[in-house]
């Protein structure tokens, strides 16, 4: 009864529980019935303010085109042919005020949540946006795939806090793949099973990891069918179309949604399809600010004040949010301006990945060559991005003034990683000057030994601080520790195989004569530091190549030996002055039990799931989100996928007609040696390739 007489007509609303008599009469008792027979779904409450407040582009014409002088084009999503839910997750879609059950239960369901059919209040409309790709500018870009549907109103009874990260007191929702925009270039506008399900699982990983997120409240498969080459080999095959429902505060949040005002690039010679339209900037600064940034707005009645004061929170933001990435091991992957926020939010959620091994180098897109967005540059590129968010902005954010703000963000940055280290290794009553340098040998530890990134800090809260009453000694409580930590690290085939280098000898060689004879051509072919880092693989690979296993055991225990030793000093400094050891020590281990979590979605949990789910069987993908739910907590009967211990099969009691052809391609990725969710990656994750 809670949403009884939300929309009564298409323009009449009134208050729930205030249905009086006379309203009953005035509507009469036949619309009366429409509204009490409407579904969950149909009562959604829109206001679609972004569409009245900015440009929308007049034309409805089908088929790809420059947008000039338009934040929005109106579109119609495509449908699907028998959409069905693959999961929803309850706490996402709790922001609408909907509850996951009733909404999988809804017979239509499937289709408002695909875009296959139109909820009563939805607009559905593309974003236009530009952007820097791969540190080029590509000029318009815009929602190719993804389709606004409208902001919902926060419904009653929503938590202070969701309310303070968005002020706007609206939702807006989302769908990913429901087709053809004027945006989409050579594309279809589709989305396939095993890319809708990686995002939906990581939007709502990362929240329950903490991580400021966008957020996904359903997953719809269909019978339509697109044609995909994955790997780019020349081996095509059909793929199930699917759609992905996501859910922010907004989505008109882009770094490159403010490119679309750029002059033409000198590189590129690319324009943003609305240059010179400065008043349009004007229009979406206030919009944003006023929406999403209110106590700016309301402190700085200058308007060059306010928007300096605003570009101050976003890099405050973004130097926060990476420094959340780089301290749960998460990796991006396509770190465009088109794919990061105003807000703060991880956005777009494509060839992602959380490390295994600790590798600074680490690289989770295939396709990015040069290591553009690996690991360790995720903190430089940001601040790259941001300031191309910077001239985007002006003049109303005038040059100089962002500079100076931007001069802030390396120490912004440093400052959020190492307190979060701090947390992530227990270090909470002080504030040491060595406690850089102990986090930098750590991570260099982790690097030498191949330790497994998660793993390894999930076991530090079981280091001991050093007490007056120990019953062992110091050197036995280390030899322990490192025993513990030794479990975690790579073995010698596991490090051979991750320095060979992904380059051919022959073609590395002719480089490098290249490099020396023509380095202008070596320039525009490649780069220096690719070169240095195959290298420095093949220098890895030969030493390991002339050690064994013992010999790389005795080596790694060393380090850990070295690192424990000081580390367990710097603990001992933490109980300096403290009268109740075991109270410090409690609340050390729930601080990093509550930090580092036992649980990330790494690429084998996910490709499981995939398996499953391109198998009929959805069941694995709703299990894996439960466990993601939970991340820092142990859930007995849920440490392994379901199908364990059935033989490695089970009943598809969910198959789809017309499924073998998928099943097939799926069973030859069938999982091997299954392993808990909590676990170092098995032997075959490492053929996992994501681009």
């Amino acid at each position: 009864m809670a949403y009884l007489g939300r929309r009564l007509t298409a323009s009449r609303f009134v208050r729930p529980g205030l249905v009086s008599v006379r309203l009953l009469c005035a509507v009469g008792m036949e619309d009366m019935g429409l509204v009490m027979g409407r579904s969950p779904l149909e009562r959604l409450d829109f206001d679609n303010v972004a569409l009245k407040k900015l440009p929308l582009d007049p034309s409805e014409e089908p088929g790809v085109r420059l947008v000039k002088g338009a934040c929005f084009s109106r579109v119609k999503p495509q449908p699907l042919t028998k959409p069905r839910f693959v999961a929803v997750s309850d706490e996402a879609l709790a922001l609408l005020g909907l509850r996951g059950q009733e909404v999988l239960d809804d017979p239509l369901g499937a289709e408002y949540l695909s875009g296959s059919r139109i909820m009563p209040g939805s607009e559905a409309a593309a974003h236009c946006y530009c952007g820097h790709q791969f540190g080029q500018f590509a000029g318009q870009l815009g929602d190719g795939a993804a389709c606004y549907l409208g902001e919902v109103k926060v419904p009653a009874g929503q938590s202070p806090e969701l309310l303070q990260e968005n002020p706007s007191g609206r939702w807006e929702i989302q769908v990913k793949g429901a087709g053809l925009t004027p945006y989409s270039r050579q594309a279809d506008g589709r989305k396939v099973l095993r890319s809708s399900i990686r995002e939906f699982l990581c939007s709502e990983a990362m929240f329950f990891l903490g991580v400021p997120t966008t957020r996904a409240g359903s997953v719809v498969t269909s019978d339509s069918k697109v044609i995909r080459d994955i790997y780019y080999s020349g081996n095509p095959r059909h793929e199930r179309c699917s759609v992905v429902l996501r859910i922010a505060p907004t989505f008109i949040s882009r770094f490159g949604s403010f490119e679309i005002f750029k002059q033409a690039d000198e590189f590129t010679g690319r324009q943003g399809p609305s240059y010179g339209r400065d008043e349009i900037r004007g229009q979406m600064m206030d919009y944003v600010i006023e929406m999403f940034y209110p106590e700016i707005q309301q402190n700085y009645p200058d308007r060059v004040e306010r928007n300096v004061a605003f570009f101050k929170e976003v890099v405050l933001r973004t130097a926060r949010l990476v420094a959340q990435w780089q301290c749960v091991g998460f990796c991006h992957g396509v770190l465009n301006t088109d794919n990061m926020s105003i807000l703060g939010l991880t956005l777009d959620y494509g060839p992602y990945g959380f490390m295994d091994r600790f590798d600074p180098d680490f690289i989770c897109n295939a396709s990015d060559n040069s290591g553009r967005y690996s690991y360790q540059a995720q903190p430089a590129v940001c601040r790259w991005n941001l300031v191309k968010l910077a001239e985007a902005l002006a003049p109303e954010l005038p040059p100089a003034r962002a500079e100076t703000v931007m001069d802030e963000y390396l120490d912004l940055y440093n400052n959020f990683f190492v307190g979060n280290m701090r947390k992530k290794l227990g270090l909470l009553k002080k504030e040491e000057p060595e406690d850089e340098m102990l986090i930098t040998e750590l991570l260099q530890t982790m690097h030498n030994t191949g330790a497994d990134f998660t793993n390894t800090f999930r076991s530090l809260s079981q280091i001991p601080c050093p007490t007056e009453e120990e019953s062992e000694g110091e050197e036995g409580i280390i030899k322990q520790a490192t025993e513990l930590l030794l479990e975690q690290c790579a073995s010698l085939e596991e490090l051979k195989a991750a320095n060979k280098p992904t380059m051919d000898p022959r073609e590395l060689a002719m480089l490098l004569s290249m490099a020396q004879s023509s380095p202008s051509l070596f320039n525009m072919i490649s780069d220096r530091r690719t070169i240095a880092r195959q290298l420095e693989k093949l220098s890895k690979l030969k030493d390991l190549m002339e050690t064994n296993a013992e010999e790389l055991r005795a080596k790694q225990s060393e380090e850990w030996t070295h690192w424990i030793t000081r580390y367990r000093k710097r603990l001992a400094q933490e109980m300096e002055g403290q009268s109740d050891a075991q109270a410090v020590q409690e609340e050390r281990v729930r601080v990093m039990d509550s930090t580092n979590p036992r649980v990330v979605l790494r690429n084998y949990i996910a490709q499981n799931a995939i398996d499953a789910a391109e198998s009929g069987d959805f069941s694995e993908v709703q299990r894996v989100l439960k466990v993601l739910e939970k991340p820092f907590c142990s859930q007995p009967g849920l440490e392994l996928p379901a199908w364990v211990g059935c033989g490695g099969a089970q009943e598809q009691e969910e198959r789809d007609e017309g499924e073998e052809g998928q099943q097939e391609a799926a069973s030859t990725s069938a999982p091997k040696d299954p392993v808990p969710y909590d676990s170092k990656p098995p032997a075959w994750a490492r053929e996992i390739c994501v681009t």
